[in-house]
């Protein structure tokens, strides 16, 4: 009968520590962290990022899940905290992806879009109308951020 109890509490503290590694993997899903490096300047709505490696993660909200947070590569200086608007793609793909616009005449390429791996709904950085209607028109290129083989960065802006 011993031997029994004990096979349910080792059961049981099996079960809880796959439980608990299960909720720390998904949380980091739910701030979508990503780490990307640009070897250039990049412009985000209000500002200029100089190159360098930076981590993007969705704030800590439960009520607005459209707020990106911008911080250093340690995670520890917030740059920018940005409002979205969710935008959709047709297939998720395996690594994350930014989509950037080449403005030309010496300005940053802007970032207009961020996807989280697996995710077919991503984030648009919204800017003024007016350059709205210029980042449209410009080309625009999407840059695979490769986890396996860059560590979660990517350099950009070559």
């Amino acid at each position: 009968m011993e031997k029994i109890n004990k096979f349910y509490v080792i059961a049981g503290l099996v079960i809880a520590f796959g439980l608990f590694f299960g909720v720390i993997t998904y949380a980091d899903e739910l701030d979508q962290k990503t780490t990307v490096t640009f070897s250039a300047p990049i412009e985000i709505p209000g500002k200029a990022l100089p190159a360098g490696t930076y981590v993007f993660k969705l704030a800590d909200s439960n009520s607005d899940r459209n707020l990106v947070e911008i911080f250093d590569s340690a995670g520890t200086k917030l740059y920018a905290t940005v409002q979205t608007v969710p935008t959709q793609r047709w297939e998720p793909a395996a690594d994350p992806a930014m989509t950037l616009a080449e403005q030309g005449s010496g300005k940053p390429d802007a970032l207009l879009t961020w996807f989280y791996p697996g995710c077919l709904t991503g984030h648009e950085f919204r800017y003024s109308a007016r350059e709205e209607k210029q980042l449209a028109q410009a080309r625009q290129q999407t840059i695979v951020v490769n986890s396996k083989a860059t560590n979660s960065a990517v350099q950009a802006g070559d």
